[in-house]
């Protein structure tokens, strides 16, 4: 006669799953739980643009209020504008010149820093004698207005390209060589010790261990100095750093009271801080399949 522990032995998985119900379908998403974010993020948007837009015709604003106001449908109608054929900016030229300066700048200037902050985050975590060496620097360095940087490049380097791309870069390396920094000191020592004690040299130590335990430090140090480098545009473009781009045709608007147009610029600034944003987090999802879901709790 079986007792009760040997028919609980006997009871196949699928009975305790729901008969032929897969465990599978357990953890999966749903079609909203997979778009979430998504559905907030734009609801939460499409919300905000919606009271923009109502503002003036249910807030009877002062006249010195409403001369310098702008709505969401003002600011498309001029993007509109800006992007039609053969319509010039207050240089003579089309928008694409200067939408081609800034992408270029904040490309390079981006791509320099991932470049030499990268590897230095690395070597200044590893070895204590050079973060001993550098570490003053840094910090002195990152803790310094980039603003103040500008005319000390605009007289060595002159008024171009160049000079955005510069100030682009001492905005952008700092946030991530800091971060990449923390990462490395962040690493499990014990593993560090247990792939060396099987014979690893540095380079695997750093290629089993220390870049996959950094990887959030560096997604985060990213995200920092993509909003370093969209920073680093304004400021060398405002103040004359260069005579093409989306600043100065932002600058040479608000001289001029055209506040749809500033605004018009600014959009273009957050779309392409959401464009890159976007491939970061392309970024960490490839490089972060190994880590656990984070678990909903409401």
């Amino acid at each position: 006669m079986a007792g009760p522990d040997t028919a609980l032995t006997q009871t196949p998985v699928g009975s305790l799953a729901g008969g032929n119900e897969d465990l599978g379908e357990i953890t999966r998403k749903t079609l909203y739980e997979a778009n979430e974010p998504h559905i907030f993020g734009g609801g939460f948007l499409m919300l905000f643009l919606l009271i923009w837009e109502a503002v003036p015709h249910v807030v009877a604003l002062p006249r010195g209020i409403s001369l310098f106001f702008t709505t969401p449908s003002q600011i498309f109608d001029r993007l509109v504008w800006m992007f039609s054929d053969g319509q010039q900016m207050f240089d003579g030229n089309v928008i694409w010149p200067h939408l081609m300066s800034s992408a270029e700048a904040f490309s390079a200037g981006l791509a320099l820093s991932i470049v030499v902050a990268l590897p230095a985050g690395i070597i200044l975590g590893r070895s204590a004698t050079l973060n001993a060496m550098f570490d003053p620097f840094v910090t002195a360095i990152n803790a310094t207005p980039r603003l103040v940087f500008l005319p000390i490049i605009m007289i060595w380097v002159g008024i171009g390209h160049w000079t955005v791309t510069l100030i682009v870069f001492i905005g952008a390396v700092f946030p991530l060589l800091i971060n990449t920094y923390a990462g490395v000191r962040n690493a499990d020592r014990v593993l560090i010790n247990v792939v060396r004690s099987f014979g690893a040299n540095e380079w695997e130590i750093n290629k089993l261990v220390i870049l996959p335990n950094s990887v959030p430090f560096i997604i985060a140090g990213l995200r920092l100095a993509i909003g370093r480098a969209i920073l680093g545009i304004v400021v060398a473009e405002f103040f004359g750093g260069t005579t093409k781009g989306l600043g100065v045709i932002m600058v040479d608007a608000s001289g001029k009271f055209q506040v749809d147009v500033v605004f018009a610029g600014l959009v273009m600034f957050m779309v392409l801080s959401l464009f890159m944003t976007a491939i970061v987090k392309v970024i960490e999802n490839r490089f972060s399949r190994w880590r656990p879901q984070v678990v909903k709790t409401f």
